[in-house]
């Protein structure tokens, strides 16, 4: 019988070793590649396709993020209400987005329902027509959402500190302007369709409770397309500002400044970046970090304040990130400058080391729980040009990593000259 006068063992996180579910691998009749994760209770699904098709490859500002915002908004044979309409009636959501090497279009949807929406995406995927008027009210409500987001400051921030790290003509620095939007033709989209999507190279991910002709499926309707042509990666090299310390105006009724201080920093293939994870959260990556301690919870500058390491595939940066009162935006900045100094100066003890490593385990846990969770770690894996091993490696590395390694990080990274420091106000 259970004695419960008797706490149970407390098992640390750490202690936990976790798996990283394997995938199983399809290759369609184009040689496109399917990545699916086929577990879960209920029966419900999500296929997300990939293309090579974000701002690297454009040509000209905002084209990548207009085709892939339009491509729901009209085939030759359906309207956008139709197209809507019509995922709408089966309960599913087709999103899309535009990231800066990659363009996704995603579905989530009934399992049982797959077959009756595959034919509605191939229709997007391969005849999407761009239409005058649908790209004239993508230019107009852009534009109107742009003119509202200028007056925040964080959005200002973002925008501007991105600038300063890579450059403005980097697909990473550049941003939208409504200049930009009024010379966006729709020409130039159908091109870059044709050349991105209709001939572009393309992954797909799929993960839940997968119909047991799912490969059938996707051979019917997608087989048959251009999936899997070779496209160079860009060669975009990064030009940062030689001024390193910015202060903007922004909005003279503002109460409160945006802070961003980052610095350029290698991608997930450098020996480092594993460890730098671990150094990043003790930092600011977590509610219970060094800079929420400071910052928010001492000084009382903040709600939050974060620090992160950008999730770029190619060049990536440290950012911290944070926005406090107009008056103590100067002060906030010598705290976190203090803080880097501690980490560089003392070594952190074994408890807040343990208290950081189950934190990461546990967020590892979480994170791995559902195929859904489980098939974005992997896309996060396979996009990187990473395999299963670098997951593993992660794992060891926070369970086994010292004080005395964070130390000599910290005081080869967090060093205040290499940081831009930008306040928009």
């Amino acid at each position: 019988m259970l004695n419960r006068t008797v706490s149970p063992p407390i098992k640390h996180a750490v202690d936990f070793n976790l798996t990283l579910k394997p995938y199983d691998k399809i290759v369609l009749k184009n040689n496109a590649p399917v990545y699916a994760i086929n577990a879960g209770v209920e029966e419900v699904m999500m296929l997300e396709f990939v293309f090579y098709a974000g701002n690297c490859y454009e040509q000209k500002n905002i084209i990548a993020a207009a085709t892939n915002n339009l491509l729901k908004n009209g085939t030759s044979e359906k309207t956008a209400f139709q197209i809507n309409e019509h995922f709408e009636y089966y309960g599913a959501y087709l999103n899309r987005a535009c990231h800066n090497e990659t363009a996704t279009l995603t579905l989530h949807c009934l399992s049982k329902h797959l077959n009756n929406l595959l034919p509605v995406i191939r229709e997007i995927l391969s005849d999407s027509i761009f239409a005058e008027h649908e790209l004239e009210i993508f230019k107009q409500n852009s534009k109107q959402q742009l003119s509202v987001n200028l007056q925040k400051g964080d959005f200002v921030a973002n925008r501007l500190i991105d600038k300063y790290l890579y450059g403005e003509d980097h697909p990473y620095g550049k941003f939208t302007t409504p200049e930009s939007y009024d010379a966006l033709q729709a020409k130039e989209i159908r091109n870059f369709y044709t050349g991105y999507y209709l001939k572009g190279k393309c992954i797909l991910f799929a993960a839940g409770k997968l119909p047991v002709d799912f490969e059938e499926q996707l051979n019917n309707f997608f087989g048959d397309l251009n999936f899997n042509e070779s496209i160079p990666p860009p060669a975009d090299m990064a030009t940062p500002a030689t001024e390193k310390k910015l202060r903007i105006k922004n909005d003279p009724n503002s109460v409160q400044g945006a802070i961003r201080i980052a610095r350029p920093f290698p991608n997930r293939h450098h020996p480092d970046f594993k460890k730098v994870m671990i150094l990043n959260t003790l930092f600011g990556g977590f509610f219970g970090s060094r800079l929420m301690a400071n910052i928010r919870e001492e000084k009382g500058y903040t709600y939050g304040i974060h620090s992160y390491i950008q999730n770029h595939i190619q060049q990536t940066a440290w950012m911290i990130s944070t926005e406090a009162g107009k008056d103590v935006c100067e002060a906030a900045i010598k705290e976190i400058y203090k803080e880097m100094n501690l980490l560089k100066v003392e070594l952190v003890d074994d408890e807040e080391l343990l208290l950081v490593k189950n934190y990461m385990m546990g967020s590892n846990l979480g994170d791995l729980d559902g195929p859904f969770q489980i098939i974005n770690r992997w896309k996060n894996l396979i996009l990187n040009d990473l395999d299963e091993n670098y997951f593993y490696d992660s794992m060891n590395t926070i369970k086994n990593i010292t004080g005395n390694e964070l130390n000599d990080l910290a005081n080869k990274y967090l060093i205040p000259k290499d940081f831009f420091e930008l306040v928009v106000v």
